[in-house]
């Protein structure tokens, strides 16, 4: 008797308890979407006439719309979030700077995105703008921007949600380095990624919330590196890389999710080329039980939004007489790709350098410099169009004009080098002209390059580190971007030039149909 008491008690005791279970949550990303609004050809430039009807295109906004409804059906609880770097890249941002991003952006009622460097290349006021648009918060944890009244108010550092009765935690990261690749002006200033998120996670933990997601517009290897020196953190949705991670495909930099600890790292690649889909199961005390997904490439088997679609044409209006105007031809493809300008000699790089280089060779310009973080991307066989042109070259740079020591010369080349042993290899790598050196990539960082030599009078002689040499080069390296602060100290500096873009079409009209090529002007050991 005393036995079924106790039974009936235990029993009941259970039935009033109450059930825990599992908390699943569905995390749909997208990140260096870069005004991508209409579909990409595979070079990740602008779909060529006729491509995108006969299935050749991949992305835009209206294909994002439907694929971002479609997989909220297939879920209880999702959050649509962006790793940074919806600006620049086409005329959309030329035009519009961030009023087309925040409209399409809110169309798909994104629940936060952060700041990449790129939403600075205007500075604060054009940001400001667009996050007084937007209807969702826009993080940046790794930033003081209590001097910047443009925005100071206005960003965050981390926000709380909710989604299906559970606090979601978010928060925004960016480039250390944005003071040097981007223009966020002098009162911005950035720090260390470990330590500020670890204090937002602190904050966030102390307000009761258990599930913590990082938007790091950082990079592969820094988010690692930050899974791997905080606690607390579950997910890193990543950016800045460009970094495609998946379990199917052979070009994956990484899996999808690639894990740290309990962390699970995400990154779609760009472009709106995919949008990343994980799905993630927290226990009762926030701990990640499980993250699997892959991202959905957004190719022709994916509806375009019929009203998306008409509104990105309608956008595009004031922008196709100058876009559609067909102004070179390419004999073959010129590769302009990211995993190429950046590191080595590349097609692309050669063009933008020599185009550079004849415009001014006859003010006494001996050399040209172009950073392989400006050249965005290929162009392919055939007709060129000032679109084409565009999404190559779509920062607005003008040439600038001025006077090196070769020593200085020497010390731009080894900072065109400085990092590149690091994993996230930023666009400071030196696309050249008039000149052609050897380096050796092992060497310790300013210690690697080895030769330099200078095209005088028709052949190459060696660089004379005492001697002053005429250099052509774009506004953002000559005001220190990229690392390149030996720039602003040149002599007889001119800053105001012709816009690049329109040196690369006078360049190849004059050319013919442009054959693209390597000479070798550029040895790594």
């Amino acid at each position: 008797m005393i036995s079924r008491l106790l039974l009936s008690a235990a029993t009941m005791a259970a039935m009033s308890a109450p059930a825990f279970a599992d908390y699943s949550l569905t995390i749909l990303h997208t990140n260096d979407f870069h005004a991508r609004f209409e579909p990409i050809s595979k070079y990740n430039s602008g779909c060529r006439s006729g491509d995108n009807e006969e299935g050749k295109c991949f992305g835009g906004s209206a294909r994002l719309v439907t694929a971002v409804e479609e997989a909220r059906s297939r879920s209880n609880n999702a959050i649509l979030v962006d790793g940074g770097d919806q600006f620049q890249g086409t005329l959309f941002y030329t035009y519009y700077k961030g009023k087309a991003t925040a409209e399409m952006m809110n169309k798909m009622a994104y629940d936060a995105m952060t700041v990449g460097n790129h939403e600075f290349d205007d500075g604060p006021e054009v940001l400001k703008g667009f996050v007084e648009t937007v209807s969702f918060p826009v993080l940046m944890s790794n930033a003081d921007i209590s001097a910047e009244p443009q925005i100071k108010d206005i960003i965050q550092k981390s926000t709380i949600i909710e989604r299906g009765g559970e606090k979601l935690g978010l928060i925004g990261l960016t480039p250390q380095n944005t003071d040097e690749i981007s223009s966020p002006g002098p009162n911005v200033s950035f720090s260390d990624p470990v330590a500020a998120v670890q204090g937002e996670v602190d904050k966030l933990t102390a307000a009761g919330v258990n599930k913590i997601i990082v938007l790091s517009h950082s990079g592969y290897g820094v988010d690692q590196r930050v899974a791997a020196n905080t606690t607390g953190v579950d997910v890193i949705v990543g950016g800045h890389t460009n970094t495609y991670l998946s379990n199917t495909s052979d070009r994956a930099e990484g899996p999808y999710p690639t894990m740290v600890g309990s962390t699970a790292i995400v990154s779609a690649y760009a472009y709106g080329k995919f949008l990343g889909e994980l799905n993630v199961t927290f226990d009762d005390d926030g701990n990640v039980t499980e993250a699997v997904g892959e991202p959905l490439i957004m190719d022709a088997a994916v509806t375009e939004d019929a009203a998306t679609v008409a509104r990105v044409a309608e956008l595009a209006k004031p922008l196709d007489e100058i876009r559609n105007k067909v102004v070179a031809q390419a004999a073959t493809g010129i590769d302009g790709d990211r995993s190429n300008c950046r590191y080595k000699e590349c097609q692309m790089g050669n063009l933008v350098a020599d185009a550079m280089l004849d415009r001014v060779k006859d003010q006494g310009i001996q050399i040209a410099i172009q950073n392989g973080g400006g050249i965005r991307a290929s162009i392919d066989e055939g007709e060129v169009t000032m679109g084409e042109v565009y999404t190559v070259l779509p920062f607005q740079n003008s040439l600038a004009t001025f006077q090196l020591t070769g020593a200085q010369i020497k010390d731009a080349l080894e900072n065109a080098l400085a990092q590149y042993d690091d994993p996230e290899k930023d666009g400071r790598f030196a696309q050249i002209a008039g000149m052609k050196y050897t380096a050796v990539t092992g060497n310790a960082a300013g210690e690697r390059v080895t030769e330099v030599m200078v095209m005088i009078d028709g052949s190459y002689q060696p660089m004379e580190m005492d001697k002053t040499y005429g250099v052509v080069s774009n506004d953002f390296l000559r005001a220190g971007g990229d690392g390149y602060g030996m720039f602003k100290d040149a002599m007889n500096a001119y800053d105001f030039g012709p816009d690049l873009a329109e040196v690369l079409v006078d360049y190849m009209t004059q050319a013919g149909p442009y054959t693209p090529y390597m000479d070798g002007r550029i040895t790594l050991k």
